[in-house]
């Protein structure tokens, strides 16, 4: 192979095109961030078809059970193939935490349900509008269908665990 002069240029561009996809990639985030409570209200916990069971589970990727429990979730689309199912892990890691944590967390442990983060950082004030009962402890879990819903605030040990919860709700709607 001959090298030429074009073949410099070409040289001296790569690492700029190498930055500039890098640059790229990493501006399309995994995860959709709320600032305000209210924004995630709407988006998330409003707009429900009653004939859609929705998961809605509250975590972090520093809080150990929480972690230990997210691939029960991510296995539910597989279990229930004759209902529809919506998944929504919400992270209430901080903000600036996304690109450097939340996201690294997410890649590592394949994780491909959605992802939302929840940085308003004024819980106190949202958390009797997720469920009165709830301390404000994590994990927990909101479970949708119909016109039901039910909330834990409890890890889950085992898949089985979860379904039985889900089971449970299935069947109130009934």
């Amino acid at each position: 192979m001959v090298y030429t002069e074009n073949m410099k240029i070409s040289t001296k561009l790569f690492p700029v095109a190498i930055l500039l996809f890098i640059s790229l990639y990493q501006a399309k985030s995994q995860v959709t961030t709320y600032d305000a409570f209210s924004a995630f209200e709407e988006e998330v916990l409003s707009p429900y078809n009653s004939d859609t069971l929705y998961v809605i589970n509250f975590w972090a990727t520093w809080c150990k059970p929480c972690v230990k429990e997210l691939p029960y979730f991510e296995t539910l689309k597989e279990q229930y193939l004759d209902i529809p199912i919506k998944v929504v892990l919400v992270s209430l890691d901080m903000k600036k935490q996304v690109p450097t944590v939340v996201e690294p967390f997410l890649n590592k442990n394949k994780i491909k349900s959605k992802v939302v983060v929840l940085a308003d950082g004024r819980a106190n004030s949202w958390i009797d509008k997720v469920d009165p009962e709830w301390s404000g402890a994590i994990p927990a879990t909101v479970l949708l269908y119909g016109q039901a819903s039910t909330f834990y605030e409890k890890s889950y040990h085992t898949t089985a665990e979860l379904e039985s919860d889900i089971i449970k709700i299935l069947n109130k709607n009934k």
